[in-house]
């Protein structure tokens, strides 16, 4: 057990003193470049000093094992194990292997340990037979509770929001994505600093008196103000890449392209709907264009956009971001800010649920409130049901009523992502959405103002062009803005 300790992947003291000991230098790298310069330390000294492997990459762990815990103060059944199967799903997500599940029923969290104390001793009891390395939480820990908890198990313990955390870290492929998870993970550090003495060599007296503050309390102090120095900086950087993500914006707003965004909860299948539109409607290259599609929570972080342009319909600009889950780490949230906020641009939201998911509704209560909270809670939205087909062949099994797929009605719209037949139908569906405060027009520009027309086309709203001797005659859907600015070539 105590070589697995070492090399957990989820040694959060450790990624501390690490995060600490680079900040001292000055020079703080990303966790990306660390772990390249240590495999190539690792080949030329042919050999690993233990001490030293400060956050192991999990692909390269095995049989790390974990301890699963849920308190349930109050919630429902249904709700309650809900929650401890998303927990499972997280845990499987950074490749930590779950060795055993413990639950308990309490009015209120033990203010010491979270759980009660005869809880705390099965655990302990269990660590050895089940060869665990790591107890994981399914609540927020207050840094007291994590400190006694480890005490006393004399093992690793993280809870949700550091869970969530390494996987984001993880995840996060581009460098905005890595500056926001290191500003989220720094914030989550910060108040966990007291009692990481055993691991930083920072004991500074026993009694906890003010009288006997010692090195131990002043390392403490400069510790607490490199890190607040490092979020400064974090900030900054990620102000400076926010103009730049403004600046880009702007560009395809001025071009009247159509945005749609993505949203929904993580693993819904949102990648599967972009990767498969690219592909029946993308670029000769859309090849190189797809993302990272896989059955796992938070695949992907970093917020991609591709056109799309449909045949004999207008073309848009497709964007995809990070899921949502529930009990999303508020620091997390407000870290990523900035890529989330892509969907407050978009004229309509393409709202991906997984329709084969029992607990589907709960995640699009989840995806209203996020979309509330970052201020897209009234775009357009169009609801997309995917993988119906799981459920039309649960319906064929039991002897039930059949549902069509593809099918839409209204809003919302059943599909399957990876047929081209519900594909066609999705780009049926935006194309109604995007024309609903639409009108058609017929409009008579001067040879002189070609540049409107060639606007119009580009945006894929012109149904009909004519060059008459007095003019270019169109017919095209305008918006109430299109007519306000163009009336004086608008024909009665």
């Amino acid at each position: 057990m105590t070589q697995q300790k070492t090399v957990s992947a989820l040694r959060v003291r450790e990624v501390f003193k690490y995060n600490i000991s680079v900040i001292e230098s000055a020079s703080f790298i990303t966790y990306n470049e660390w772990e390249v310069n240590r495999q190539q330390e690792k080949i030329a000294r042919n050999k690993i000093d233990m001490k030293n492997e400060l956050y192991e990459n999990t692909q390269k762990v095995e049989n790390v094992r974990a301890i699963l815990v849920g308190l349930n103060t109050g919630r429902s059944d249904d709700e309650f194990e809900r929650s401890m199967d998303e927990l499972k799903e997280l845990t499987k997500a950074i490749d930590i292997e779950v060795a055993s599940t413990v639950t308990q029923s309490l009015n209120t969290p033990d203010k010491g340990t979270y759980i009660g104390s005869g809880k705390v001793q099965e655990i302990a009891a269990a660590l050895d037979v089940l060869d665990a390395s790591i107890i994981i939480f399914n609540d927020s820990l207050s840094p007291m509770q994590v400190r006694n908890l480890e005490k006393i198990l004399d093992t690793e313990v993280i809870d949700r929001t550091g869970l969530i955390l390494q996987i984001f870290a993880k995840r996060a492929g581009t460098r905005e994505a890595r500056l926001q998870v290191e500003s989220a993970q720094l914030q989550y550090m910060l108040p966990r600093l007291v009692g990481m003495g055993k691991t930083l060599s920072r004991q500074g007296g026993g009694s906890g008196r003010l009288s006997n503050k010692g090195s131990g309390e002043k390392q403490l102090e400069l510790d607490r103000r490199r890190i607040e120095h490092r979020i400064s900086e974090l900030s900054n950087e990620l102000k400076n890449l926010e103009k730049e993500r403004t600046t880009q914006r702007n560009r395809r707003l001025r071009s009247n392209i159509a945005c749609v965004a993505l949203v929904g909860y993580t693993n819904a299948g949102k990648s599967t709907v972009m990767n498969n539109l690219l592909r029946l409607y993308g670029s000769e290259s859309a090849d190189d264009k797809t993302v990272l599609e896989k059955d796992m929570l938070f695949a992907t972080l970093d917020t991609t956009v591709r056109k799309i342009t449909p045949s004999g319909r207008r073309p848009f600009l497709l964007s995809d971001t990070v899921g949502f889950i529930s009990e999303l780490p508020h620091a997390l949230v407000k870290a990523f800010r900035s890529t989330l906020e892509e969907a407050k641009y978009a004229d309509v939201l393409l709202e991906v649920i997984d329709f084969s998911d029992p607990e589907y509704r709960f995640h699009m209560e989840i995806t209203e409130k996020t979309l509330a909270e970052i201020g897209a809670g009234d775009i357009p939205v169009i609801y997309v049901f995917n993988k119906a087909d799981l459920v039309q062949k649960e319906q064929e099994e039991s002897g039930r009523l059949v549902m069509e797929v593809p099918k839409a009605s209204g809003d919302r719209i059943y599909i399957c992502a990876k047929e081209d037949a519900s594909l066609d139908e999705l780009i049926a569906a935006i194309e109604r959405k995007l024309s609903e405060d639409e009108k058609e027009c017929e409009l008579l520009l001067p040879y002189t103002e070609g540049g409107i027309v060639n606007a119009f086309e580009n945006r894929g709203i012109v149904k009909e062009t004519k060059y008459e001797p007095s003019g270019i005659r169109i017919r095209a859907m305008l918006q109430r803005a299109d007519i306000s600015q163009y009336s004086d070539y608008i024909v009665d």
